[in-house]
């Protein structure tokens, strides 16, 4: 017996070998291999571009050092958790050093500062952290230094650290700025340090300065954020367990009411707390392309599936020339994943072309996909999918052919011709699983579609309770140490309104604290006097700080009493306006306008005294049109307690809203001008039409919308072009039969009614099943739908409907193909 060498790579030619007669085969049906491929391609594309955007939102880790630490510190309540802190809770957080290495409290800029000095100001976001911010979260500083604890402190002078970006914009990127003073709110501030362009925060900032927080402050006022990091060896449970005693040693300094009831401390993992709400819908819309994939491998399947019955006589041969079954297996698995990575790679290049235009129509509210998708990155996460995805799809769908063909009939192959050596519909029952699943998944997904086209409608439908046409809103950052009190916001406000109603097309002009849409402060208030009995005389309502002319621009009807006027100043008696929800949540059977309200009940000592009602204006839908209104009161601008002006114009601007006749923005230049000379130069920024911040508010819905809806058509086509080929294949390899039949007396009508009546039932058949998915399914896209039921009658009567319209039309042009056989030349082939 002769000794053979030992090849211990030797599989690797015969994979090879194996790989080029593939080639070679699927070289020889270019339009099958051509059309397989972009189904594939396209399948996985949109997966991989959700997918890219999944990673970048949930599984990429933070770009700070050890991010496994790094934690959120909220408070918890009966109802969702409060993000926000106020000092004394920043103060006894920062106390735990037991668990927390360093705890530092931080905003996002909302309010925005003014880059002054120039002949141009500028708004720029300008966050403020306390001084350990920037070590906590690792920020790299290429030039410079950042805060010390005694620059944080109160009176701690005034010194800033710019960003990389307004460094390189702004600055020229000059190395000696360090050390040189620039003006904000024309004021000096010396430049101590610079950060480099890898630190990322979520909302871009453009300089920080400190927050300078007097911690012996009682002040309940919740303003800022507040993240820590835990020492070696400490857990998120065990700082919560420590968190909880102090939660209890805060009430017995603050007092009961200090925290919400039954509320107390948490920690949170950092990343959890930015991606927040975002992980649900991404995980429905990541599911929602991997039914899209399934119904493109059924497509893929039945096409392999035909190929492979036309070959049976192909194997026969093999098996009869000594081809073992494990060959005839390993050719066919080769030609579906070989079908299925060559998909991969192209659907790679696809999902990447795709995921630009997913950020290109996204509602720009994607936490941690930096500016323009920058985050998004083809990493090796991405990659591994792909190639799991390419992989697993090509297994799939390659064993059905595998089932099919892989135990050859030799005797019975070898007789048949090649019109014979198919299966029809009667013998095609994986090709009617693969037709009844792709059914089934596409009324899913156009189910999915009909509601959020439905959410959207009724959306759309919505009254916010004001005019929304030819409103134009702007901010303006009144941060500076002037406007800590209101009698120079007063004043500004008074002579910016005067001059906007001096510009020719405006009709009428206000400002506010806050923008309908875009919420408000919460503020307690107390119905003086009234005794105690069924109707509440305390409660938490939203607060807004408004000038004359509010309600006339946003033309909010006022249903009792009056407006406000330039008469309601400091020095007129104080006054509230509230609105209807308000009078009917609280005066169920009363009159408002006989009672008056102290606001700031249960909080900070904002004010001494109370206010009369004086109207009750019209309900608008403040935290968004999904929303529906709160209790919500209204003071004059002029009217504010100073230490109310103080807190509000630090954590957001003041908003400019003017109504024209003609379009606004053809008026915005004559208004900015307007507003420039009557407030000293301010810069305006954020410059938006009311129907531009109303369809800001709806945009998360139209982009789920917009994606499921192309989705829901790309599986309806695939599943029309998958009912379609089965049932065109199913005629032509059924020619003798109809021949057969018509020879013997069958009407043409009764061979279509035969077509449409087998591949309906096939349709039909996955009708069904897709109607009790979509039961169980669309329960999970409730949070979505607003206005609409998850079995929302409309969309489960039309959607199969039409459907069942679409998988009809397919199977009608075979069906009048099977009507056009000529019996002669049928017969004839047999």
């Amino acid at each position: 017996m002769p000794i053979r060498s030992w090849q211990p790579f030797g599989w690797l030619g015969d994979e090879w070998q194996c790989l080029r007669l593939t080639i070679r085969s699927l070289s020889r049906t270019p339009g099958f291999t051509l059309i397989a491929t972009l189904v594939v391609a396209l399948g996985i594309g949109v997966n991989t571009a959700v997918f890219s955007v999944v990673n970048a939102v949930l599984f990429q880790p933070l770009t700070y050092p050890e991010p496994q630490t790094l934690v959120q510190l909220l408070t918890t309540s009966d109802r969702e958790p409060i993000p926000i802190a106020s000092i004394p809770e920043y103060n006894i957080w920062q106390q735990q050093s037991a668990i927390f290495r360093q705890v530092a409290a931080y905003d996002w800029g909302g309010a925005g500062i003014n880059l002054t000095g120039g002949s141009h100001p500028e708004q720029v976001r300008g966050g403020h952290v306390t001084s350990d911010y920037f070590p906590l979260f690792g920020a790299p500083v290429i030039a410079g230094r950042t805060f010390t604890a005694s620059e944080d402190s109160p009176n701690g002078g005034h010194v800033v650290v710019l960003s990389y970006g307004l460094w390189k914009s702004h600055f020229g990127a000059n190395p000696n700025i360090v050390g040189s003073s620039i003006q904000l709110d024309d004021q000096s501030w010396l430049v101590i340090g610079v950060i480099g362009r890898k630190f990322v925060t979520d909302t871009p900032i453009d300089l920080w300065i400190p927050f300078q927080l007097n911690l012996d402050s009682r002040e309940m006022a919740r303003q800022f954020n507040v993240a820590a990091r835990l020492k070696p060896g400490i857990t998120i449970a065990q700082a919560n367990a420590q968190l909880l005693l102090a939660a209890e040693q805060f009430r017995r300094g603050y007092g009961p009411d200090a925290l919400p009831p039954h509320g107390g401390f948490r920690a949170v993992s950092l990343q959890e707390s930015l991606v927040g709400t975002t992980r649900f819908p991404l995980m429905i819309l990541l599911g929602a392309v991997g039914f899209v994939l399934l119904i493109a491998c059924a497509n893929v399947a039945n096409l392999l599936l035909a190929r492979a019955s036309v070959r049976k006589r192909e194997f026969a041969i093999r098996t009869a020339l000594g081809a073992g079954r494990g060959e005839i297996v390993r050719m066919l698995l080769m030609e579906s994943l070989t079908l299925s990575i060559t998909g991969g790679l192209l659907g790679l290049v696809f999902g990447f072309s795709g995921v630009r235009l997913l950020l290109r129509i996204s509602p720009g509210d994607i936490p941690r996909i930096g500016e323009n998708g920058s985050e998004v990155l083809l990493d090796y996460r991405v990659m591994l999918f792909t190639l799991g995805i390419s992989v697993l799809t090509g297994v799939l769908f390659g064993l059905a052919p595998i089932i099919s063909t892989s135990r050859p009939d030799i005797t019975s192959s070898l007789n048949e011709n090649s019109s014979r050596s198919g299966t029809g519909l009667r013998h095609g029952k994986a090709s009617a699983l693969f037709v009844t699943g792709q059914m089934a998944l596409a009324l899913i997904l156009v189910i999915g579609a009909a509601l959020l086209i439905r959410t959207f409608q009724k959306l759309e439908s919505v009254n916010p309770g004001f005019t929304t046409r030819n409103v134009l809103s702007a901010s303006m950052s009144i941060t500076a140490s002037r406007f800590q009190r209101t009698e120079p916001v007063a004043r500004i406000v008074r002579d910016g309104r005067q001059r906007l109603l001096s510009v020719p097309g405006v009709i009428d002009a206000s400002a506010s604290s806050c923008l309908p849409l875009q919420g408000c402060f919460g503020m307690g208030f107390d119905v003086s006097g009234r005794p105690k009995g069924n109707a509440p005389s305390t409660g938490v309502g939203g607060l807004f700080s408004v000038s004359s002319g509010y309600f006339s621009t946003f033309e909010i009807p006022v249903l009792r009493g009056r407006s406000f006027t330039e008469h309601d100043g400091s020095a007129a008696p104080g006054v509230i306006i509230i609105n209807q929800a308000m009078a009917r949540q609280y005066w169920p059977d009363g009159d408002p306008l006989r009672d008056r309200i102290q606001i700031g009940a249960g909080g900070p000592p904002l004010e001494s005294g109370t206010r009369q009602v004086i109207g009750i204006v019209g309900d608008t839908r403040d935290a968004g049109v999904s929303r529906d209104p709160f209790p919500t009161m209204y003071i004059p601008i002029a009217q504010m307690p100073d230490a109310l002006t103080a807190l509000n114009f630090q954590v957001v601007p003041l908003w400019w809203i003017v109504r024209s006749q003609v379009s606004p923005y053809s008026v915005r230049g004559p208004i900015e001008s307007a507003l420039g000379e009557a407030t000293g130069g301010l810069p305006v920024a954020e410059v938006r039409t009311m129907d531009e911040v109303e369809a800001r508010d709806t945009a998360r819905q139209r982009f789920n919308m917009v994606l499921l809806t192309i989705f829901g058509i790309a599986g309806l086509l695939m599943a029309a072009i998958g009912v379609y080929g089965v049932m065109s294949y199913s005629v032509q390899q059924r020619t003798q039969e109809m021949g057969v039949r018509m020879a013997l007396g069958a009407q043409a009508s009764d061979l279509r009614r035969m077509v449409i009546g087998q591949g309906m039932r096939l349709a039909l058949l996955g009708l069904i099943v897709g109607l009790g998915g979509a039961f169980y399914l669309t329960r999970f896209l409730s949070s979505f739908l607003f206005g609409v039921k998850p079995w929302d009658p409309v969309a489960f009567i039309f959607t199969p409907l039409l459907l069942g319209a679409v998988a009809l039309s397919a199977i009608w042009i075979p069906a009048r193909r099977a009507t056009r056989v000529d019996p002669m030349t049928a017969l004839r082939l047999e």
